[in-house]
């Protein structure tokens, strides 16, 4: 039998044969070289999470994005902890919102494209995209009118003339109901709008429904008294 005692010096001291005093040396030599290892790879990292310096690190308060360049021994590693949300970051892009081209605009763009200029060049001096300018030219070509065209939707009832007709007609009688202006649009061209309609086409021009004010009902007689005492005061001074 043998045995093998642990000192302080870390040195095993192997009481047998040559061999096994032979196995416990390369044992112990694993052992510090193990350690050694160890040392090594802890004093790597501690260096690699350490930018050395030079080291151009951009970081955002929003932490979907981080992205660091950190350069040893001339080689650049680029490091991307999430690249799903890369537009998320501190100067976050708000989309604008979304207007409508005028025609004098769009007369402005299909001329220069007719002069010569590119869809980069006109798209980067009007701050407009290019794939709006491209569909723009597109449809020039194609049909040869750029105006708007009118947006989806249910059509309108009625007519721009219509309107006017409503609102001449409720201006000259002006105790005319909705109802009422409804039959007469109806019957002078044809066209059937309901009750609602009419209120919100009279709406837009600031015309409401109002209720008269409610007086005495005058009669003929009341009309004959009121015509004589103005006859017999006419002549009437302040004394």
């Amino acid at each position: 039998m043998w045995g093998l005692k642990f000192l302080e010096d870390s040195v095993f001291l192997c009481k047998s044969d040559s061999s096994l005093q032979l196995l416990g040396a390369l044992v112990l030599l694993l052992f510090l070289h193990s350690e050694n290892y160890h040392t090594h790879l802890e004093e790597e990292y501690a260096n690699y999470r350490k930018p050395p310096d030079g080291a151009r690190i951009v970081r955002h308060n929003d932490e979907s994005v981080r992205e660091g360049y950190i350069r040893n021994g001339g080689k650049e590693v680029k490091l991307i902890t999430s690249a799903l949300k890369a537009f998320q970051c501190n100067n976050r892009i708000v989309m604008a919102q979304r207007k409508h081209l005028d025609d004098f605009l769009r007369s402005r763009i299909i001329g220069r494209l007719e002069c010569g200029c590119t869809q980069l060049e006109v798209s980067e001096e009007l701050g407009i995209a290019q794939s709006v300018i491209s569909r723009l030219w597109q449809r020039f070509q194609d049909d040869g009118n750029v105006s708007r065209c009118y947006s989806t939707g249910r059509p309108r009832v009625t007519t721009p003339n219509e309107d006017r007709y409503l609102a001449v007609t409720a201006k000259r009688n002006r105790r005319s109901t909705a109802s009422d202006l409804s039959r007469q649009l109806s019957s002078a061209t044809g066209t059937i709008v309901s009750r609602q309609t009419v209120y919100r086409r009279l709406g837009h021009i600031g015309l409401y429904a109002r209720r008269p004010v409610r007086c005495v009902p005058l009669t003929a007689t009341h009309c004959r008294l009121r015509l004589a005492w103005s006859r017999e005061h006419a002549l009437w001074t302040p004394q």
